[in-house]
């Protein structure tokens, strides 16, 4: 391979052929992932990051993101495992090796959880006045007052279960938390198992404060956990028993839901049953507490069919992502300090969204700019008589969602209304499916998407007639149309009336509901058809001109990057002198830093308070600056398995805002990680100033942000 300064002319010796392939030059996706796991929950561990009660919102965030990961990832590495499958990763990793490393560094995360929670937090908490207390440190008085209470509101909701030669071995869903009891009859000495569920209906933390009899006047906020009452009272669901000892225990399911769409003749239908089909998958990780006998594990094990491998002996309280809660504590001082963004349209165009658009292409960045604007652009079209049609893809939109009942307005007032559902949508399927079904129900236009390719792009296209002309109107996104995670994703919007992208967009939309099968974009990126050519061309594009003029820059911003084609595109621009930034916040499976092959590559994360989840593209392209946005990550799924769009932004005031962002971000350092040519990251020390991308992006905002959107 010939360097840079070869093909410049210079007389050097060939430098030797890389091997891009070698798997020392990789990092493993699992792995990757549960390394930002990691910076998830350092936001808590750090007694600086983050008020008292967002500290504890980080707990409950790392702990959800495990029952996920476990759930999907780790069910499938297990599948392969299972299945005898050798076959290694980019990285080299058999599975077996990818289960046992897995194992190894998160059992070292809940050790760090348990640390941090019970030896820092809770003991912050009850200097601020609030507690977490046990059956046990409470009074005689109050124990009698907390037994009536739980006679009265949580007996009858509970289901003690036998397990004997009469009664099968009880059926324990997914991510639910249960006592396993060991009892004596005292009519005849036999000894027995029962299993009580935790009924999840029901608040895992019980604020004492709105228990009768707990009405103290200290203003302390108490709260119990819900099994340590229900463990406390399990002489009432077993009357005539004694209770030996009774052990907590908490279980995850492999909840990936597989659909052969080939067979599928009714789509919802078939999610519908997969919904149902997930609380059975097979189990994928046990969690129990030390004390727990063998006698009891070996039961579960054998009984749930699960591996020693898969069991997890977890100090505290199982399954923490209920920790959320605290966050309703009415304590403003423990929290992040409130903030309302701007609505720009609102104030410089008195809401005429498409009189804004008409104006000049408007770009928001949320949550720092508000997400009102995305709603008012269908409300109106809703209610506009001149609107014609809108076509609009759904993937996560929440419940109550205004954006749906928009559109459901629209089509009772006679409007040719579109819209893609993606039912797929993992985690988000049944609140999909109550969604299509009432789009339906009112005339809509529903289709669910092309067969085996998930819809994740962020379109919408509305038709409105202006002087006998017809205008198409669009808003392009990175995220999903969503009004509350509107308010804690960093996304961008794109309201725009260019015709190129509006005829493309129509084309997709052809694509998403009918038969066409168009692949000529030449201004949008689509996947699976041209997304991840189109992307290493453009990387290829900075490599000439850094040959050319000596200078090539690329700056990528993404949620993760793991497409091997695409880095070792990255790999080979780095290594002809190409500067690039890559900021991601989850997986990334390059490694910047290393001498001769990635040093001209640099990679950070950032985690704030604010979800990290916009995705940017820029390209120098030797001064004509190309810029792209969109939905895409750099992820095989996203490249090949399903729809996603990028879109061009040509407003080079606007490239040059997007831009701007960038490199606010890029010279954070105080949220920001970096990771080190090892793929192990540490936070960034570059001393003072401290810049905090994301806390002067706020500051921006309440002084109201001026994006300059001039053509």
């Amino acid at each position: 391979m010939l360097t840079l300064s070869e093909k410049k002319g210079k007389i050097l010796a060939p430098a030797p052929e890389i091997n891009f392939f070698d798997p020392s030059l990789y990092v493993n996706r699992e792995l990757s992932w549960i390394n930002f796991n990691q910076r998830v929950l350092e936001e808590a561990l750090s007694p600086d990051a983050h008020p008292l009660l967002e500290r504890v919102k980080f707990i409950s965030i790392f702990s959800s993101n495990l029952d996920e990961y476990f759930m999907i990832r780790v069910a499938g590495i297990e599948d392969q495992y299972e299945a005898g499958i050798q076959d290694r990763t980019i990285d080299g990793l058999t599975p077996a090796e990818q289960l046992e490393k897995i194992r190894t560094m998160v059992l070292q995360q809940l050790s760090e959880r348990y640390e941090c929670f019970y030896h820092d937090l809770l003991p912050a908490l009850k200097k601020e006045g609030i507690e977490l207390l046990t059956v046990a440190e409470l009074s005689p008085v109050k124990q009698r007052a907390l037994s009536h209470f739980f006679r009265k509101e949580i007996y009858p909701v509970l289901t003690p279960l036998a397990f004997d030669t009469g009664h099968p071995f009880p059926f324990m869903s997914n991510l639910s938390l249960n006592l396993a009891i060991e009892l004596e009859d005292e009519e005849n000495g036999s000894l027995k198992f029962a299993r009580v569920k935790v009924p999840s209906i029901l608040p895992r933390l019980l604020r004492l404060n709105d228990i009768k009899g707990f009405n103290d006047d200290d203003g302390i906020i108490r709260f119990i956990w819900l099994e340590d009452l229900i463990e406390n009272n399990l002489s009432h669901l077993f009357p005539k028993m004694r209770i030996t000892r009774s052990h907590l225990f908490r279980l995850i399911r492999d909840a990936d839901i597989e659909i052969e769409e080939d067979e599928a003749g009714d789509l919802l239908k078939t999610i519908e049953q997969g919904l149902r089909s997930r609380r059975y998958g097979k189990v994928v990780r046990l969690d129990i507490t030390p004390a727990m006998p063998q006698s009891v594990r070996k039961l579960l094990m054998k009984n749930l069919e699960v591996a020693k491998r898969n069991v997890y002996e977890i100090d505290g309280a199982l399954g923490l992502s209920c920790l959320i809660d605290l966050l309703k504590i009415e304590r403003p001082n423990l929290k992040d300090e409130q903030f309302v963004p701007k609505n720009l349209i609102e104030e410089q165009f008195s809401g005429d969204i498409f009189g804004a658009i008409r104006s000049k292409d408007q770009l928001l960045y949320h949550p720092y700019d508000s997400f009102q604007p995305v709603v008012d652009f269908i409300n109106q079209a809703a209610a506009d008589p001149d609107v014609l049609s809108i076509k609009q893809t759904l993937y996560r939109v929440g419940s109550n969602s205004p954006i749906v009942q928009a559109l459901m307005n629209a089509a009772e007032r006679g409007k040719q209304v579109a819209v893609l559902v993606e039912l797929k949508a993992r985690f988000d399927e049944e609140n999909n499916i109550v969604w299509a079904r009432a789009l339906e129900d009112v005339g809509v236009h529903v289709a669910y998407g092309l067969p085996g390719l998930k819809t994740h792009a962020k379109l919408t296209l509305v038709v409105r007639r202006e002087q006998k002309k017809l205008k198409r109107y669009l808003h392009l996104g990175t995220g999903n149309y969503n009004p509350a995670t509107g308010k804690i994703y960093t996304d961008y919007s794109l309201f725009t009336l260019n015709e190129g992208l509006a005829n493309e967009v129509a084309e997709l939309f052809n694509a998403l509901t009918g038969y066409s099968k168009h692949t000529g974009y030449k201004k949008l990126l689509v996947s699976p058809i041209n997304t991840r050519k189109r992307l290493i061309e453009m990387i290829d594009r900075e490599v000439e001109w850094c040959i050319k003029e000596g200078k090539g820059r690329i700056i990528m911003k993404m949620n993760a990057l793991v497409d091997a084609s695409t880095i070792r595109a990255l790999y080979r621009a780095s290594c002809e002198g190409v500067a690039i930034d890559l900021i991601v916040r989850g997986i990334c499976c390059l490694k910047p830093g290393i001498p001769g092959i990635s040093d001209n590559i640099r990679v950070i994360s950032i985690i704030g308070r604010f979800l990290e989840h916009s995705r940017a593209y820029y390209f120098h392209n030797g001064g004509k600056e190309e810029l792209y946005l969109g939905s895409a990550d750099i992820m095989p799924r996203n490249l090949d398995d399903r729809v996603e769009t990028l879109f061009p932004v040509f407003n080079k005031s606007l490239i040059q805002v997007v831009k701007s962002d960038l490199d606010l971000i890029l010279s954070d350092n105080v949220k920001a990680w970096e990771m080190n040519p090892y793929g192990l990251y540490a936070k960034i020390a570059d001393g003072e100033p401290k810049v905090n991308s994301q806390a002067l992006f706020l500051t921006r905002a309440l002084f109201k942000r001026n994006y300059v959107n001039s053509k």
